[in-house]
C-alpha cells in the first residue's frame, strides 16, 4: 500500500470549471491535499472559452450563482435577466478570488492518461508536457459541453478568409469578453444552427453585406425575452436569494419554471392556445417546461405545443419556403434542448441573410474562395464554425483512463455510458464523474444541481475520512441497476424519438451500433431524494475498504 508521502495529493480534479472549483473548494476546506488541473487558461470552463459574438445564459442570471459566497451575491448586480458570457466569465473569476482556488490549478494542461493502481490504491496521472502525478481520488469535472465539434471537410486548410470557431473565439486582451470582429460589409458563412449558431446569427445579420446560414438540422426556438434587471428590481433578487434557490432546487430541470399542470387532458384548444401564449412572451424556458408535464410522454399533447411553435414560425418568417425548411420535421417541441432566441426568425426576413440546406445541397468542400455544395459555390470573406460538441462524455474520451488490470474507460463503455448514480464506474475505484453520464446534474441548470452534487460527494468525502476508508468503488449490480433505471426512465418519455440530439451518443460495433442516452431525466428531485437514501443507507451500492483492511 502506499503510503501518504508516496503521493503528489489526496486528489486530483480535471477541470477548474464551475463544478471543478467548488469541488477544490469543499474538499480543500475538509483536509484534503487538492490539485485541479485545467485545459485552458483560467477558470470558468464554458464561459472562459466561447467568447463569440452575442453569448449569453439561457437560465435567469440570478438562478445561476453560486449560493454559497453570500458576499459576492450582495455585491453583485446583474445587468439583464439573462447574463452575457464577460458578465459571467467575469462574476465567476470573482468568485474563484473569493474561494482562492486558483493557486491550487495548473493551467493551460491537459491530463492524457490516468491508471489505476490496484496495489496501491492510487491514481497515477500522466500530462501533455509529460509530467507525472499520484493521488488518491480523481475526479472529473470536464463540462458538459467542453469538447468542441470540429467538422473535416476536405479544403478546410485551403480558405484563405477568416475562420473562426466559436469555442475558439479570439480572446480580448485585457478584459472578460472575445475580440471584435468586424462583420459589416463582409460575406460570411455560418455552419451550425442550435444554441451557439442561432446567438452567432442574430448578431452577424445586423451588419454583414451577405450572411449564407448553412443549417443540416432545424431546432425549435423560442423567444429569450431578455431585458434590463433594474436597480430595484436588483434589491429584491438579492433579498430572496434563499428562495430562488430553493424553487430551484424543487422543479425537475433546476430552473425556476416547472409544469403547471400534469395534463393537457381535458383541456380545450382555446385554453391550451391562450396558455401558450403566455408562456411564449415570458422569459426564459416557460415555454418549454412550464406548462403540460406530459407534453414529454404522450405525442397527441407533444403535437399540441409543436404546433403552436410551427404556427409562430410561419407567422414570423415571412417567405413560406423558407419558414418551412426552419421547422424541424424529425422530432417534437421540447425533445431537444431548445435554443433561445431574440429575433432570430426575422434574420431570415433579412434580404442579406440566405438559408442553405446543406440536408438537400450538402457541402462537398472547401475552397479558396469559400464554400462549395453539390449545387453551389459560395464567395465568402469569413467561415464561422458553429458545429457543437461532443457532449457530456466528449472531455472523458480524449483521455486515456484504465481501472482495474488496465480495463480502459472505452472497454467499459462499449454499448454506452455504465455508471452507478452517474457518479462512478464498476473497476475504476476512487474515480469520480461529477457532471457525467446518467447523473443529475447534466440535464440541469447545471450550478444548481452541481452544487448540490458537489456537496453530497464532500459529505461521502467526509464519511471515508472519518472512517479511514482509502478505497471505494461501485457495486457492478448496482451500476446495472442504476444504468437499466436511467434506460427505463427514458423509456417512458418522447425523448427516445429524437437521437438526434447531444442528449444522445452512439456505441456499439456492427449490427448492435446504437443511440445510448447520456443524460438522466428523472429529474432533480427525483436524483437528489436517490442519492440522500443512499447515505442514509450507509452509502448503498459502493464497496469501501479501510487502509488496514487492504494490507490484510
Amino acid at each position: 500500500m502506499a503510503q501518504r508521502s508516496d503521493l503528489d495529493f489526496d486528489v486530483i480534479i480535471i477541470g477548474a470549471g464551475i463544478t471543478g472549483m467548488y469541488t477544490l473548494y469543499r474538499l480543500r476546506k475538509m483536509g484534503y491535499s487538492v490539485h485541479a488541473f485545467e485545459k485552458n487558461g483560467d477558470v470558468g470552463g464554458t464561459w472562459t472559452m466561447n467568447r463569440y459574438p452575442g453569448c449569453k445564459l439561457d437560465s435567469e442570471s440570478y438562478t445561476y450563482p453560486y449560493s454559497f459566497l453570500p458576499d459576492l451575491l450582495e455585491e453583485w448586480d446583474w445587468k439583464t435577466e439573462f447574463a452575457t458570457q464577460p458578465e459571467l466569465n467575469e462574476f465567476f473569476s470573482k468568485a474563484a478570488e473569493k474561494m482562492d482556488v486558483r493557486k491550487d490549478v495548473t493551467f493551460n494542461t491537459q491530463v492524457k492518461k490516468a491508471i489505476f493502481n490496484n496495489e496501491e490504491n492510487s491514481w497515477t496521472v500522466e500530462l501533455d508536457n509529460a509530467e507525472v502525478y499520484k493521488s488518491r481520488f480523481l475526479l472529473t469535472c470536464v463540462g458538459a459541453l467542453s469538447h468542441p465539434n470540429m467538422p473535416n471537410y476536405p479544403g478546410m486548410d485551403l480558405f484563405r478568409g477568416e475562420t473562426y470557431h466559436t469555442y475558439y473565439w479570439p480572446h480580448e486582451r485585457d478584459g472578460y469578453g472575445g475580440q471584435k470582429v468586424d462583420f459589416a460589409g463582409k460575406r460570411v458563412g455560418v455552419i451550425g444552427t442550435g444554441a451557439t449558431g442561432v446567438q452567432v446569427i442574430q448578431e452577424v445579420a445586423k451588419t454583414a453585406g451577405e450572411l449564407y446560414v448553412f443549417q443540416r438540422h432545424p431546432n425549435w426556438c423560442a423567444p429569450l425575452c431578455d431585458k434590463p434587471i433594474e436597480p430595484e428590481r436588483m434589491a429584491e433578487i438579492k433579498a430572496n436569494y434563499p428562495k430562488i434557490f430553493e424553487k430551484c432546487g424543487s422543479t425537475n430541470s433546476g430552473f425556476q419554471h416547472d409544469f403547471m399542470y400534469e395534463t393537457a387532458e381535458g383541456t380545450t384548444h382555446e385554453e391550451r392556445e391562450a396558455l401558450f401564449e403566455e408562456l411564449y412572451n415570458q422569459s426564459g424556458y416557460a415555454i418549454w417546461v412550464g406548462h403540460y408535464a406530459d407534453m414529454f410522454t404522450d405525442p397527441k399533447v407533444n403535437g399540441y405545443i409543436t404546433d403552436f411553435i410551427a404556427k409562430k414560425i410561419r407567422e414570423r418568417v415571412k417567405d413560406p419556403k423558407v419558414a418551412e425548411k426552419l421547422i424541424p420535421k424529425d422530432h417534437g417541441f421540447g425533445l431537444k434542448r431548445v435554443p433561445m432566441e431574440t429575433k432570430y426568425y426575422e434574420c431570415y426576413n433579412q434580404p442579406n441573410v440566405h438559408l442553405v440546406d446543406i440536408l438537400e445541397d450538402p457541402i462537398q468542400r472547401m475552397t479558396v474562395e469559400g464554400i462549395e455544395t453539390e449545387q453551389a459555390k459560395y464567395d465568402l470573406d469569413m467561415i464561422i464554425y458553429a458545429t457543437g460538441f461532443d457532449a457530456i462524455i466528449g472531455g472523458i474520451k480524449q483521455m486515456d483512463i484504465r481501472g482495474i488490470d488496465g480495463k480502459t474507460m472505452k472497454e467499459s463503455w462499449l454499448n454506452g455510458p455504465f455508471t452507478y448514480l452517474g457518479l462512478q464506474i464498476p473497476e475504476f475505484p476512487n474515480l469520480f464523474t461529477l457532471v457525467g453520464a446518467h447523473n443529475g446534474a447534466t440535464f440541469c441548470n447545471i450550478p444548481r444541481c452541481s452544487e448540490a452534487q458537489v456537496d453530497w460527494v464532500a459529505d461521502l468525502f467526509q464519511y471515508m475520512k472519518d472512517n479511514g476508508v482509502e478505497r471505494i468503488e461501485a457495486e457492478e449490480s448496482a451500476a446495472e441497476e442504476w444504468t437499466q433505471h436511467v434506460y427505463d426512465v427514458a423509456n417512458q418519455t418522447l425523448l427516445t424519438t429524437a437521437t438526434n440530439s447531444w442528449f444522445w451518443g452512439e456505441f456499439g460495433e456492427g449490427a448492435k451500433r446504437g443511440h445510448r442516452l447520456l443524460v438522466y431525466n428523472g429529474g432533480n428531485p427525483a436524483y437528489r431524494a436517490r442519492v440522500e437514501d443512499v447515505k442514509a443507507k450507509g452509502y448503498e451500492g459502493f464497496v469501501m475498504r479501510q487502509a488496514a483492511l487492504v494490507d490484510a
